[in-house]
């Protein structure tokens, strides 16, 4: 079994966890002491480390054959010195890593005008948040070529989950933007994307991004809407933009403002991934049923 070290032991690094134990020796990197336990229950062998620090990495050593990097960079600042300091951890290692995946964002494309957009398309980040995640990226490709490790940079939208809904803003009656305003988002089940993560670990090409994103085209107020009937509640008031930078919160407003669809075409192709969940619908159908049964009163 090859020796895989996950870095950044969140939801969807634990359901690539479980994908593959099967084949695997799965070690996971955590800064928390209390996570050890939660690792272990997914079969995962737990280091205590902090990527802000070099010096707590020493056990990173130990040599993985594979990596799986889910960390993000940090809260503040322009680049991404975490990711730095786990390359260097790992080229003290006595062999270094034949294969690396880094989980990127498609924030790192900024605003394409709700064109389509795929894996070829220039970077032109806007946010600082996306920023620090090129950085990360440029620091593992140039240490992927130092190196000789294969290099695959999976770029995740908006993560969903029926654990992973934007169910307290709708409560909140937070607005969307009115539809001639709107911007196209993209998304993608928690599920597909550990599929995909491990999928670019053993069929990902070298020094090569991929798209990870379902099939559907929706506008963020469609989101909303799609994900408020499917919970029985209100959908939320649209207003335009004007009204919109006085409503709403920078973080919310800085995805209202870049619109892209993301192809899916060389995640398919070369991955050979098959979506779970080719559309958010597609889960909301389940979570429907049950959804609604929870606010139904009860009857004697």
């Amino acid at each position: 079994m090859i020796r895989v070290l996950i870095v950044g032991c969140g939801d969807v690094a634990m359901r690539a966890a479980r994908r593959l134990a099967d084949r695997a020796r799965v070690v996971g990197l955590t800064r928390r002491a209390d996570d050890v336990a939660r690792l272990r229950a997914h079969g995962v062998i737990p280091i205590v480390g902090d990527l802000d620090d070099l010096r707590a990495l020493a056990r990173l050593r130990t040599a993985p054959d594979a990596v799986l990097h889910f960390a993000p960079p940090p809260a503040e600042g322009r680049g991404d010195p975490r990711t730095g300091r786990l390359v260097a951890a790992l080229s003290a290692a006595r062999r270094i890593p034949q294969r690396f995946v880094y989980v990127s964002t498609s924030g790192v494309y900024g605003d394409c005008a709700g064109a389509r957009v795929s894996e070829t398309r220039p970077r032109r980040a806007q946010t600082l948040r996306a920023r620090r995640r090129v950085d990360a990226e440029d620091r593992l490709r140039a240490w992927a070529a130092r190196n000789g490790v294969s290099l695959a940079i999976v770029r995740a939208p908006g993560i969903y989950a029926e654990s992973r809904l934007p169910l307290e803003r709708i409560r909140q009656r937070t607005p969307v933007l009115v539809d001639g305003e709107d911007v196209y988002t993209n998304h993608i089940h928690a599920d597909d994307l550990a599929r995909v993560a491990v999928a670019a670990l053993f069929h990902g090409r070298p020094n090569r991004a991929y798209n990870a994103t379902d099939d559907a085209e929706l506008k963020m107020g469609q989101w909303f809407d799609a994900v408020a009937d499917a919970h029985g509640l209100p959908r939320p008031p649209r207003i335009g933009w004007d009204e919109a930078e006085s409503r709403i919160a920078p973080i919310l407003l800085s995805f209202m403002s870049e619109s892209r669809r993301l192809s899916n075409d060389r995640m398919k192709r070369e991955l050979r991934v098959r979506l779970a969940f080719p559309t958010p619908q597609s889960m909301l159908d389940d979570v429907t049923p049950r959804a609604l049964r929870k606010q139904m009163p009860l009857s004697f």
